[in-house]
């Protein structure tokens, strides 16, 4: 048995999300941090490296440290306008890339990405943590034994305040709520329907004057695809938003339903680390007697392998050296996230137009 290579990795940028796939690389045996790439702040690197007692370079430049290193792996934690641009670098000389989402800043730039993959052959793997979450992709497959159409019901509001307002406000100049955390929940409809989205409608609204004047902290969007399932997604972000129901994640098939319940953290949106989290999954049968009654009890899914975020992530970079290593097919994994970003982007082009967007 050949053995398994050993994939020199850059990481660049190191916030939040970079510092956990960081940590990732450095526990994963299959992979090596060659190097880190800052904006500014080289101290924090430093302190990351010695904090997984990792010897590497630090540079403040991507395409220096392309040039010295030549990595095998390139992972790209930036903000959303530099994604397609180092992404299509790295894999124009020979690197494969994860990158977080969203996969571009447009659309004409995410199917750029996505034909520069096909045409490198390099695997490219999107950031979407939900899909390596046990509990969500149960969520999924239950949701494809209930027929079809799908009616998708899917919320994220966060009530934030103090550093984690300011990084959402610092978010909403680059990025549109109803993009940067829809295409998540997005992606999870795209898998569940696997059917092309046909029509967006969106609203969106500025409630708070800390906002620009022409931005939103507050959005929602409805989908139709073309096997007439549809889906709604809302998000909103500030130290306005409601305590009350903000964390909905519900899907009606003409077989049933199927739900995820949410009691840890219910009483708390402000805390991040707990919107991934599934403490059970409901599943209710439309199946009745000949009287019309109800033949089977809703049964309860407890979830016992509740990853953590860094854990999370781990298991995507778990996911790229398996996708590199086994040569698994990305192409609909790449589709999804084209399609997801065209739906979010559907819905912005519908508030700002007041009119309904119909997808090619």
């Amino acid at each position: 048995m050949s053995k398994k290579p050993v994939l020199r990795t850059l990481v660049v940028g190191i916030g939040s999300m970079g510092a956990s796939h960081a940590k990732g690389y450095a526990e994963l045996p299959g992979f090596e941090i060659a190097g880190i790439v800052v904006a500014r702040n080289v101290d924090r690197a430093g302190e990351l490296l010695k904090k997984l007692e990792v010897d590497a370079p630090i540079y403040t430049d991507y395409y220096q440290a392309m040039a010295e290193l030549r990595p095998d792996v390139v992972s790209i934690n930036t903000y959303t306008d530099t994604h397609a641009e180092y992404s299509i670098h790295a894999m124009r000389q020979g690197c494969h890339v994860f990158m977080e989402k969203p996969i571009a800043q447009t659309i004409e730039e995410s199917e750029e990405v996505v034909r520069v993959a096909a045409e490198t052959g390099r695997k490219l793997v999107i950031g979407y943590i939900l899909r390596v979450h046990p509990a969500w992709t149960s969520f999924i497959e239950y949701a494809q034994t209930l027929g079809k159409p799908l009616i998708m019901r899917m919320n994220l509001n966060q009530q934030s305040y103090g550093h984690e307002w300011e990084v959402h406000k610092t978010f909403i100049r680059n990025m549109p709520p109803l993009v940067d955390c829809g295409v998540h929940y997005v992606d999870v409809m795209c898998q569940m329907t696997r059917s092309k989205p046909k029509l967006v409608q969106g609203i969106a609204a500025r409630v708070s004057p800390e906002i620009d004047p022409d931005k939103h902290n507050y959005g929602a969007l409805q989908v139709v695809f073309e096997d007439e399932s549809v889906g709604w997604y809302e998000v909103g972000w500030g130290p306005m938003m409601s305590k009350v129901a903000f964390f909905v994640k519900d899907v009606i098939g003409p077989n049933g339903c199927v739900s995820i319940d949410k009691q840890a953290g219910a009483t708390d949106p402000s805390d991040v680390s707990k919107h991934t989290t599934v403490d059970s999954i409901i599943l209710h049968s439309s199946r009745t007697d000949s009287e019309g009654r109800q033949l089977e009890e809703d049964k309860v899914v407890r979830i016992e392998d509740e990853p953590d975020h860094d854990e999370l992530c781990k298991r995507e970079q778990a996911y790229l050296y398996e996708a590199i290593t086994e040569d698994i097919d990305l192409t609909d994994h790449l589709t999804d996230a084209v399609n997801s970003l065209k739906i979010c982007f559907a819905a912005v082009d519908s508030y700002n137009t007041g009119q309904a967007i119909h997808l090619a």
